[in-house]
């Protein structure tokens, strides 16, 4: 005859016992008891037992709990309403997103830990708005971006020419990187910053229509690869845009030799709607968030390139004695 196992029999502990035995604060028992999660009975002095049930219904709340799961979550999986799978994979979303914003507010920290130039603290108005962008969603940044381009390029007709920078000017990533770096949450302030400046957004606007409508614009494009060997090695090696150097440099530049001054002058205007460090950093910092290769910057040679068609004659022109 096989002896009976202390199994066979029901349990019954008092409330102090299941709190010993399952690591559960007797106020949190009593809470859940109260709350109808973890069933209790009475004993003739009335103070609460807890049987079999009992002990295995604390299991799984306490399991549900620590995977997160509010009150009404359990509650309903307790009553059958509603499935273990179908909450957990909703809580699964909830915890994605948790994740993303911890995430977040982790490249956040780490940037104000590296401090300022100079080790000085970021203002107030700084850590506020690291952290209030990092939060943000990815549809509430796209959002952000798509309102400033549609700004800037609002009545352009879709077949104008350099209308489709505005489709390159709304490429966001979908998401921040799942661990984003401070360099990455870093970029995002910046660009938030940049579009919502006024002078910023009025300067993409007046580049769009003239893009669009100054012939200059699309008659007389320099040659970029020109421009970065010749004006942006000039540039480099401290040559002065008024100079007989800067000259020859100039007419190395297809498209150049032979203008005439007003030509020139005019080129230079284009030359100086279009070169801002300002919509340059733009395209930097989306390349940041978009893991883009690295450029070298090319405005500064454009604005060498443009002081030099000002500055001086280069060649012969028919303005000229």
């Amino acid at each position: 005859m096989t002896a009976p196992r202390p199994d066979d029999h029901p349990v019954t502990l008092t409330i102090g016992q299941l709190a010993r035995r399952s690591g559960v604060a007797v106020r949190t028992l009593r809470f859940w008891s109260d709350e109808g999660l973890v069933p209790a009975d009475r004993d003739g002095a009335g103070h609460r037992v807890y049987g079999a049930a009992a002990v295995a219904r604390l299991d799984l709340v306490r399991t549900l709990r620590e995977l997160g799961l509010g009150l009404d979550d359990v509650r309903a999986v307790l009553s059958r309403r509603r499935g273990v799978g179908e909450i957990a994979a909703a809580h699964v979303r909830a915890l994605d997103d948790r994740i993303r914003e911890l995430r977040a507010q982790r490249a956040v920290c780490a940037l104000l830990a590296r401090g300022a130039p100079g080790d000085l603290p970021p203002d107030e108005r700084s850590v506020t708005l690291m952290n209030d962008l990092a939060r943000l969603s990815a549809a509430q940044r796209q959002h952000l971006i798509d309102e400033f381009v549609s700004e800037a390029f609002a009545g352009i007709d879709a077949d104008a020419p350099g209308a489709g920078i505005a489709t390159a000017m709304r490429s966001m990533p979908a998401e921040l990187p799942d661990d984003p770096t401070p360099e990455q949450v870093g970029a995002w302030v910046e660009l938030a910053e940049l579009v919502g400046a006024p002078g910023f957004r009025a300067r993409c606007r007046e580049m769009a229509v003239a893009g669009a409508t100054v012939a200059e614009h699309r008659e007389r494009q320099a040659d970029p690869a020109a421009v970065a060997e010749h004006a942006g090695g000039a540039l480099a090696a401290g040559v002065d845009p008024a100079s007989p150097a800067a000259a020859a440099a100039l007419a190395r530049i297809p498209g150049v030799a032979g203008l005439p001054a007003a030509d020139r002058t005019a080129w230079a205007d284009t030359v100086e709607l279009f070169a801002d460090r300002r919509v340059e950093r733009y395209w930097t910092l989306l390349g940041v968030l978009n893991d883009w290769p690295a450029r070298e910057p090319a405005i500064p040679a454009y604005e060498w390139f443009a002081a030099a068609l000002r500055a001086a004659p280069v060649g012969q022109s028919s303005d000229q004695p």
